[in-house]
């Protein structure tokens, strides 16, 4: 009697309370992995394509070939939207450390290519001349390729930025090439209170921007 006795309290109290508290540690345990794991995965990416009001495809290509987007669209009269990326000293930068200020931000593939050399060289030299603008490069080289650079260039009124690390920006901005982990080329202007006044997407990748009316757009923000 004893014997069946025991069994059944652990048959019918026993185990079932075992099974419980096995669920409760087991539950927490793999959302304690989840979280951990979940930090270490990217980010989900809205993919975009750049279309003409007619819904023609904008024809975006790297060097001739056509390439995707990630991140998103950012158009005339969208409030800035705020990103991180690093300067050549590792700190992080953001929107809100040139806030108060017009920026004209051009995201590029490589400081190292010609046609981007050319394109920060020219607004280096045109920043000198512009009133309250901040001239801010953004691309995917490593912060000390780009201190590298500017060193060699002489670059003293163009700031640039990393966004190797995050593609922060290039999500942000919609310039994250997809095939290539390359930004676009593009060029925005954001006024002082953070309002997008211009934007070009280069419809292929290598060639150069609409210099002229960047510069035009930077000097009639406010």
């Amino acid at each position: 009697m004893k014997v069946n006795f025991f069994h059944d309290v652990v048959k019918r109290r026993i185990i079932p309370q075992v099974i419980i508290i096995a669920k409760i540690f087991l539950a927490g345990y793999i959302y304690t992995v989840h979280i951990q794991v979940s930090r270490y995965l990217p980010k989900k990416l809205v993919i975009f394509d750049t279309t003409k009001e007619d819904g023609k495809m904008a024809n975006v290509t790297f060097k001739g070939k056509p390439v995707t987007l990630l991140g998103n669209e950012v158009k005339v009269g969208d409030k800035a939207s705020n990103f991180t990326v690093l300067a050549n000293d590792l700190s992080e930068v953001t929107l809100e450390n040139t806030k108060g200020q017009v920026r004209i931000i051009i995201s590029v593939p490589s400081v190292d290519t010609g046609v981007c050399d050319a394109e920060i060289r020219r607004f280096n030299e045109e920043a000198s001349g512009l009133d309250n603008v901040k001239v801010l490069t953004v691309s995917v080289d490593l912060p000390f390729a780009q201190k590298r650079w500017c060193a060699a260039a002489g670059i003293e009124n163009v700031q640039t930025l990393s966004d190797h690390r995050d593609l922060s920006f290039g999500e942000a901005y919609g310039v994250a090439i997809k095939e290539l982990r390359l930004l676009a080329r593009a060029v925005f202007v954001v006024d002082s209170s953070d309002t997008v006044t211009y934007v070009e997407y280069v419809n292929e990748v290598t060639e150069h921007p609409n210099y002229e009316a960047a510069l035009e757009a930077a000097k009639n923000a406010k």
